[in-house]
């Protein structure tokens, strides 16, 4: 059997060694993320300014919406570095019908984003009307860009060499390219995009509702690209061609909307250094082989990897290790997505480039392969046969091949989440950091629960059931470390509905429409009159054990249900399972940290845990087909750890005279009517600014999402320590600063609301420092 894979892949090595892996151009590689070599001074400030725009936060009243998928472009560009990939949580949808001659119509959502799906809206969220029977939902994980600067610069006759539309050698692969308005096409999954300036516009509008200009000839003139180029080739780094990531079309000029915010949202100075920053990605930085890496390399050329995997493309500033012809290729029924898209049908996809590819994961399109090895063997179509090969290898042959794909760049880098792997642990009095005074064991306990916080799940690891909003812990608190808040990009969308006498009925599939449930149309909704939307923002998590360790008795005795007193405050107590006080989530739903891992691992990730006496909350199984339970007791005890040794957030005085000011006010307004400065804990007084108790604050008469034994107006009183840098504010996210959110209640504190209201402006500033000094 080896000797007749050995004889029959012997043209292939011979085919595959014409592109070698031999020397590469020199100055382009580099850590992934980080600028190519050969900057100068001037593009490498430009680099710099580039990276804070990718990682700048928007908010509704600098552009973001009206329908967006998340608040920032880092936020899909971030494993393990920025310009990357990103795991589960960051997947993004797109919906629309086949035409009868099997073209691609994108669906409308919500302001013409071309087929993205949107998850969020500043009003309703958007849902895709769609016909399960005849339309088309395609599932996409974001896709890396490192190097992508050098491929635009690539001639397309050095695409084109490599073409074999019509398989004129008999070998199985027809690899074909792609066009862009009559460019050979080189970005996106299908190879759809010629244009780095597209690349970016086109998600900034798409998944951010940012709007943006074209740049401008001089600014174009003054973009990093080889000046030994063509104007053609020129053209394919800087005209705005249809756009990469979101895989549809846009329009040559302006791009506009109409959420109130003037256009063009992002400058184009600001597009200018993203689009410099993109070019500017250096290309993964390979290893130098070992000896098992050299004899992957001789089973990747035997296997006939290279046939689509070219390990080298020619440009002009040398041979770059790609590992990619970028030309598309038919990869069989199950990997078709149905998407058309140029040239190229609902199976064909571009071959995607290895450079990097130890810490990009996961992987394929739709990133349903946890890993290379999982990669491999869901090759179809016109990969089968190296999937085969593969599968015919001896056991140690097979990894002396993923030895070899390792070695392609990016493995000094590979984390599980996103905390670097040489990235020490945040010291206790800094945001993120352990309790004071923390030593020992129980720091070692510290260090690897917040690991185990940052793990990212796949989908052989059982993540989603099959939905998720998170793959991950970290995936929604990591504002602004990991432990933190989330952004709006994060949001849980809950949903309900009214019977006919206004009380609130919970759907029989629970109140969270998952980010998957929300794409791919599986939820049944009632008619529209009924239905009740209501996002829910990440809230940190800083301090958690303190809070845990208040006694019930201490909560108990802040409520006063009936307003006996008068004051028109009438807190209560959220009672959870089995009779215990409930004092975390929005409407404190849960009574403790280990029931809220448990609630959590089920309800965002989609994951199962052994059953614990005593603890009701979570799931036990599922329905994925990945045996369970999908996390361990230890995996939870881990978690745990992390939560119960979490230290409060640190204060962060400014203006400490202002602030006095503030504090005094925050107490003549009633703020600290609800927002008690602290309750007694275990150990000592716990500074939360909280009550843990809920309280009516929405408008009275409000539909909102009923929880446990908390009504549809009630909340719990969000504890303030931590306020400084978890913005934005409110169950649903919606205020952006300390004055909005107070400006946002409603019921029991419309009093407190109105006498801040009533504040002369430089009091109502001092109140506003207090806040965030905390």
């Amino acid at each position: 059997m080896r000797l007749v894979l050995l004889l029959s892949v012997t043209l292939t090595a011979l085919l595959a060694g014409c592109d070698g892996h031999g020397p590469v151009a020199e100055d382009v590689m580099a850590p992934l993320g980080e600028p190519v070599p050969y900057a100068t001074p001037e593009q490498l400030e430009a680099f710099e300014r580039g990276q804070q725009v990718a990682l700048r936060r928007f908010g509704r009243s600098e552009g973001l919406g009206p329908a967006f998928n998340t608040t920032f472009c880092g936020s899909c560009h971030e494993r393990p570095a920025l310009g990357g990939s990103a795991g589960h949580y960051r997947d993004f949808f797109l919906a629309g019908r086949l035409t009868d001659d099997g073209a691609f119509l994108p669906a409308d959502s919500a302001g013409d984003a071309g087929g993205v799906v949107r998850l969020y809206a500043h009003e309703d969220p958007f849902r895709p009307d769609l016909d399960p029977a005849n339309d088309v939902v395609a599932r996409r994980n974001p896709i890396p860009f490192f190097g992508v600067g050098l491929l635009a610069e690539l001639p397309e006759d050095e695409i084109l060499k490599r073409a074999d539309p019509d398989d004129a050698d008999g070998d199985g692969i027809s690899g074909r390219p792609n066009y862009d308005r009559g460019f050979v096409g080189r970005f996106g999954r299908k190879s759809q995009t010629v244009s780095i300036e597209g690349f970016l516009r086109g998600p900034l509008f798409n998944h951010l509702g940012i709007t943006t200009d074209p740049l401008s000839e001089e600014q174009k003139g003054a973009l990093p690209v080889d000046s030994s180029q063509t104007a053609q080739s020129a053209s394919r780094g800087f005209a705005l061609i249809p756009m990469a990531h979101a895989q549809v079309a846009a329009p040559d000029g302006p791009l506009t909307d109409d959420d109130g915010v003037a256009d063009p949202e992002l400058s184009t100075d600001d597009l200018f250094d993203l689009v410099s920053m993109t070019m500017l990605m250096a290309a993964p930085l390979v290893e130098e082989l070992t000896e098992q890496g050299e004899r992957g390399r001789d089973v990747f050329d035997r296997a006939g990897c290279g046939d689509c995997h070219a390990p080298r493309l020619k440009g002009p500033r040398g041979k770059l290790p790609v590992y990619s012809d970028l030309l598309l290729h038919d990869m069989g029924e199950e990997l078709a997505d149905g998407i058309a898209m140029g040239e190229a049908t609902g199976s064909e996809f571009r071959t995607q480039p290895l450079w990097g590819l130890a810490a990009v994961g996961p992987y394929l399109h739709d990133g349903r392969a946890t890993t290379v090895r999982a990669a491999i063997e869901l090759h179809g179509g016109e990969g089968q046969a190296s999937a085969d090969a593969f599968g015919a290898l001896p056991a140690g042959e097979q990894e002396d091949l993923l030895e070899f794909l390792a070695s392609l760049g990016g493995r000094p880098q590979y984390s599980e989440g996103l905390i670097p792997p040489d990235e020490p642990t945040p010291e206790s009095g800094d945001w993120g950091g352990p309790l004071p005074g923390l030593e020992g064991d129980e720091l070692a306990r510290f260090e690897v629960g917040r690991l185990r916080f940052d793990r990212e799940h796949g989908v052989a690891d059982g993540v989603g059931a099959p939905r998720l909003n998170g793959d991950s812990c970290r995936a929604c608190h990591f504002e602004p470390v990991v432990g933190g808040a989330g952004p709006r990009g994060t949001d849980v969308m809950r949903h309900g509905t009214l019977d006919e006498d206004g009380w609130f009925v919970a759907p029989e599939v629970g109140t969270i429409i998952h980010r998957t449930t929300a794409s791919l149309g599986q939820l049944p909704l009632p008619a529209a009159d009924t239905l009740i939307f209501e996002p829910r923002q990440t809230p940190h998590v800083f301090g958690a054990g303190l809070i845990d360790g208040i006694p019930d008795a201490v909560i108990v005795a802040g409520e006063d249900p009936d307003d006996a007193d008068d004051d028109g405050i009438s807190g209560r107590v959220s009672w959870t399972d089995g009779g215990r006080v409930g004092r975390f989530g929005w409407k404190a739903q849960v009574p403790s940290i280990p029931e809220f891992v448990r609630d959590a691992s089920a309800a965002e990730l989609g994951m199962t845990l052994p059953a614990v006496d005593g603890l009701t909350f979570g799931a036990t199984e599922d329905a994925d087909g990945v045996a369970d339970p999908e996390l361990s007791l230890d995996d939870a005890a881990a978690i745990e750890d992390f939560l119960f040794l979490l230290a409060p957030p640190p204060r962060s005085p400014v203006d400490p005279e202002l602030e006095a000011q503030g504090e005094a006010l925050f107490v003549d307004v009633g703020c600290a009517a609800c927002h008690t400065p602290s309750l007694d804990g275990a150990d000592g007084p716990v500074p939360l600014y909280s009550d843990l108790l809920l309280h009516a604050v929405l408008p009275e008469g409000s539909a909102g999402i009923e929880d446990g034994s908390a009504g549809m107006e009630e909340f719990r009183t969000a504890p303030l320590w931590g306020l400084a840098r978890t913005a934005p504010y409110l169950h649903d996210g919606s205020a952006e600063t300390p004055a909005d959110a107070i400006l946002g209640h409603a019921g029991e504190a419309e009093a407190a609301r109105d006498a801040f209201s009533a504040l002369p402006a430089e009091q109502q500033e001092a109140l506003e420092a207090f806040l965030r000094s905390l």
